[in-house]
């Protein structure tokens, strides 16, 4: 240490310093070159011409100097230590309530390996931090320039190689809670991350400190002592430049941190210096706040003056979107890891440290939240500002830092007041949430609050200590209620806000939506579930507020949009429905939608293609996404397409193991296409063709294959029987199918159960046949205990053959009353979860068959003989008397005439019946007993004459002789034929 460093300001506490290493460590050693190098670190700092502002993430008493430094200097340049590609967004902070964060969303990458997609990064930023401060009155100064210089979104992830971020953030945000998943599985960017790095380091602070966590630390070591009103600009300064050398040289070994951090340091002194030259702005009228482990950096480019060139990589081609999205205290301390409540006290004792220093602090013009009365003062004490406000000439800071490290604690005393307000709004709260808590908690709460802090050496009670006198003194046993003591602490020290995006920072998606969404008369932008009622019978404009919110219901996380009467299912729409809408608390998601497109039917057009086109789509995945344009988007012309993209994955498929998937989904489209259009599209009768060669040629082999189960073989057989008719008017051969079953020997016993079935459907097996092979099973000792498992597969094959179901309900009858209790016990269990699991749409069908067949009452039960069993009774034939003709035909009219009586009254005819002695017209007899149709024939034929004398009967050579038109018209007729 030679040279100016020796005749410095720190002179005095560098020979300390040394004088102490010495004494502690018996001579030089690596003590005394941490201690030196660390009065160096801070020399070098205060020494820069472009002055340093250290800071810590979510600091008051940061935030406090900040607002003080920024009315005393006036800065007109601001360097911020924040991603220099969401400068744009920071002016539509004013429009929101914070806490919100800045994120940067990349749903597509290009340059960064696949699975890492969705790439997002967040930037929370609350009102109690110097980062707000700074921008503030950055954009509501006239004249001051705003810039972002640390690394941009795309260079996190590229300097991230190993991929570590994004799995941290992965692993965090699926443990977290509802309002602590704020922020997704972004990757968090923040300003002033200040913690030890060596965990020896940070537990040997906690251990002598008597706190639990490091945030209780910091608060009560850090933050106490520098928020007071005697800690000035250069205290302050000088305290969090030797803490951030403390951090950064007692850091372990970590290479790829430590390039990535020296690398974002190189980035941002590259940035200023750009910045510098190309405007000519004095560094002197320039302020650089960052962390105050990048504060003392010791890279070369350090400085303005620096002496290295730092080579920036350019961005990829990954397309990178920005918007706003909600925070809150909870997603703040679960990204960065800090203690749960933390960040809420830091913004109650931001409160309480404005009142003690009466610093005026910045707020965007506008800012949702702020105070009236605040905002009423700031022009006025703004120009009072102007007019007091006279920047000091600059002159080499002095040694703080001897003084501050020489100075004993300042003992704040007791104050009772807020003690005992804090101790009596914990009962009442605690009493609100189930706990049994009354004056004696409270005067035991405020006791043991100053008990700890008695015992942790501490004069005056911190919020931990109260919390955990709160703790000890009213939880007892259990949890009455949602919320645990400690919890209720964090509540009424300011809870754990959460921020909001206003409609003008929304993306134009979100406000789209808000504006569809206007007739329903809510107040969507609010946290909490709203219950929405849609009459449109009596109201048709809100069928587009139907359509909207059955979108986001497809888009949006579960409890977003949940319909609690109403349907949307093929060819049927509701006239009335009921919604739960959450739009506040999934704000996140709204936003994130915006990043994809500009209106939801966009998004979800985009997102059934990625369905249909992707690596991983399926037949059945595609005909789902057909549905979904049908069912939401009502677009025949993407609908087709992807009908058309099904019927090419369909031809590819060499498994079955979407069959039942794909029979439910072509069923229903079939179904509503042949109600709703007069012609079916094309490509679902070329899918119903292929699919029926498909699974023809498919079936032998699933029959066989162990992989494949018993319902996706009966799903293709459901295909195939109920497809049937359409596929042979569409060309298809009955005989692929007859070849196809006859070419099937399956081994496993609830697969052959199946193939009986298919036989008997085809005719190849007559259901005598089949029970008979039934009754043999059971017959068979060595084949009972494979009984169940036939059953099974007759179970399933109610779904191609569903005519079966009386010799389903008999072969399971027969089970109950044949099968030993070794065998059907066991078994029980099974057949119950198949029918839930498997074939629960075919139990109603099941159960609808054994009510028919048995009795309905109890009593009857035991005179009740099954119809199996029942012999068939001969058919009913009337014997006639000797000597009696039989009766048949018209023969059995005259037998019966009430019958024919009441057909003939129902007809109009009242001629009544012919004389019995009279035998029955026939042949050509009729047309003379009845001439009245013979005319009407004649007139249709063209024929003109009268009728012919009676006489007899003219013989056809005759007729061909009189007529010779109409033997001219027969000829001809017989000729075609």
């Amino acid at each position: 240490m030679s040279g100016p460093q020796e005749n410095g300001a720190f002179a005095a506490l560098r020979g300390q310093l040394q004088d102490a290493a010495t004494a502690f460590a018996g001579g030089p050693d690596a003590l005394e070159g941490i201690l030196l190098g660390m009065v160096g670190d801070v020399d070098r700092a205060v020494r820069e011409p472009l002055e340093i502002f250290p800071v810590c993430h979510h600091s008051p008493a940061s935030a406090t100097a900040m607002a003080r430094r920024l009315r005393e200097k006036q800065p007109k340049v601001v360097y911020l230590e924040l991603c220099e590609d969401m400068a744009p967004l920071l002016t539509e902070l004013r429009n929101c309530r914070l806490p919100v964060a800045v994120q940067a969303f990349a749903g597509d990458v290009d340059g960064f390996p696949q699975d890492w997609a969705p790439l997002s990064v967040v930037a929370p930023i609350t009102e109690a931090s110097a980062e707000y401060q700074a921008i503030a009155y950055a954009l509501d100064t006239p004249g001051v320039e705003l810039v972002l210089v640390d690394r941009s979104a795309d260079h996190v992830f590229q300097w991230d190689t190993g991929g570590e971020q994004t799995e941290e953030a992965a692993a965090q945000d699926s443990d977290a809670p509802a309002e602590a998943a704020l922020h997704g599985e972004a990757v968090g960017v923040e300003l002033g991350d200040l913690r030890p790095r060596f965990a020896e380091l940070e537990e040997h602070l906690l251990r002598h400190g008597k706190v639990r966590h490091w945030s209780e630390w910091w608060h009560q070591y850090v933050e106490v002592p520098l928020g007071d009103s005697a800690a000035d600009h250069d205290t302050y300064r000088q305290v969090m430049f030797l803490i951030g050398s403390l951090f950064r040289r007692l850091a372990p070994g970590d290479g790829a941190r430590l390039r990535v951090d020296e690398d974002r340091e190189r980035y941002m002194w590259t940035r200023m210096r750009e910045h510098l030259a190309s405007t000519g702005t004095d560094p002197a009228d320039c302020l650089y706040v960052c962390g105050a482990f990048h504060a003392v950096s010791r890279v070369e480019e350090f400085g303005a003056h620096g002496t290295g060139t730092f080579a920036i990589s350019p961005r990829t081609a990954t397309t990178w979107q920005y918007g706003l999205i909600p925070s809150s205290h909870a997603a703040i301390e679960a990204q960065f890891g800090l203690a749960a409540g933390s960040v809420s006290i830091a913004s109650t004792e931001w409160a309480k440290s404005l009142k003690r220093t009466r610093v005026r602090p910045y707020r965007l013009a506008g800012q949702a939240g702020t105070k009236k009365s605040l905002a009423k003062k700031a022009p006025a004490a703004k120009a009072r500002g102007a007019q007091a406000v006279v920047p000091a000439p600059e002159s080499a800071a002095a040694d703080r830092l001897s003084g501050f490290l020489r100075r004993p604690p300042v003992l704040d005393g007791l104050d009772e007041a807020e003690l005992l307000g804090w101790s009596v709004d914990i009962v009442r709260a605690a009493r609100r949430n189930g706990y049994l808590a009354s004056t004696a908690d409270a005067i035991a709460v405020f006791e043991t609050s100053v008990l700890l802090a008695g015992m942790r050496d501490r004069a005056k009670p911190t919020p931990y200590d109260f919390q955990d006198a709160a703790v000890t003194c009213i939880e007892k046993d259990a949890v009455p209620g949602r919320r645990d003591v400690r919890r209720l602490v964090e509540i009424m020290m300011g809870g754990d806000r959460i921020g909001q995006v206003g409609y003008d920072a929304l993306p134009p998606l979100a406000r789209d939506v808000h504006d569809r969404l206007a007739p329903l008369g809510l107040k969507l932008q609010q946290r909490g579930v709203q219950r929405a009622l849609l009459d449109m019978a009596s109201r048709p404009e809100l069928r587009a507020c139907s359509d909207v919110l059955w979108m986001l219901r497809r888009l949006m996380p579960h409890g977003a949009a949940r319909p609690i009467m109403g349907e949307r299912r093929l060819g049927a729409r509701s006239i009335q429905e009921s919604w739960d809408l959450a739009l506040g608390t999934h704000q996140r998601a709204l936003i994130e939608l915006g990043y994809e497109g500009v209106s939801i039917e966009q998004v979800l057009e985009q997102r059934l293609r990625r369905d249909a086109y992707g690596p991983q789509a399926t037949t059945a995945t595609v005909l789902a996404a057909v549905e979904d344009a049908v069912l939401y988007l009502r677009s025949r012309r993407l609908a087709d397409e992807l009908g058309t993209q099904a019927l090419k994955l369909l031809a590819t498929e060499r498994s079955v193991d979407g069959a039942p998937e794909v029979l439910r989904r072509v069923r229903g489209l079939l179904a509503y296409y042949r109600t709703s259009e007069p012609v079916l599209p094309a490509w679902i009768k070329s899918f119903v063709k292929t699919g029926y060669a498909h699974y023809c040629t498919l079936l032998p082999v699933a029959f066989r294959d162990e992989d494949a189960t018993v319902g996706q073989v009966a799903a293709m057989l459901g295909f195939l029987f109920s497809m049937e008719s359409l596929a042979l008017s569409l060309g298809c051969d009955r005989a692929q199918l007859e070849l196809a079953v006859a070419q099937s020997h399956p081994e496993e016993p609830s697969k052959t159960a199946l193939l009986w079935a298919a036989q008997v459907q085809l005719g190849t097996l007559s259901r005598a046949e089949l029970r008979d092979r039934c009754d043999a099973l059971l017959d068979n000792p060595l084949v009972v205990p494979a009984y169940p498992r036939y059953l099974n597969g007759f179970v399933h094959a109610l779904e191609p053959v569903p005519g079966l179901a009386d010799v389903v309900v008999e072969a399971v009858s027969n089970a109950f009353g044949r099968l030993p209790d070794a065998v059907l016990l066991p078994w029980l269990p099974l057949l119950i979860t198949t029918l839930r699991s498997g074939a629960a749409e075919l139990a109603p069908l099941l159960i609808r068959e054994a009510g028919r067949i048995f009795p309905g009452r109890l009593a009857a039960l035991d005179e009740w003989i099954p119809p199996w069993r029942t012999p068939p009774a001969p058919p009913a034939t009337r014997r006639s008397l000797p000597g009696e003709p039989l009766r048949q035909g018209a023969a059995l009219l005259p037998a019966h005439p009430a019958t024919c009586d009441a057909v003939a009254e129902l007809l109009g005819c009242t001629e009544g019946w012919t004389q019995t002695d009279i035998p029955p017209a026939s042949g050509a007899g009729l047309l003379s007993v009845h001439p009245a149709a013979c005319d009407a024939v004649a007139e249709l034929l063209g024929c003109e004459g009268a009728w012919a004398a009676s006489g007899p009967a003219p013989s056809g050579a005759e007729l061909t002789t009189r007529h010779p038109a109409t033997a001219a018209v027969l000829e001809s007729l017989l000729t075609r034929s």
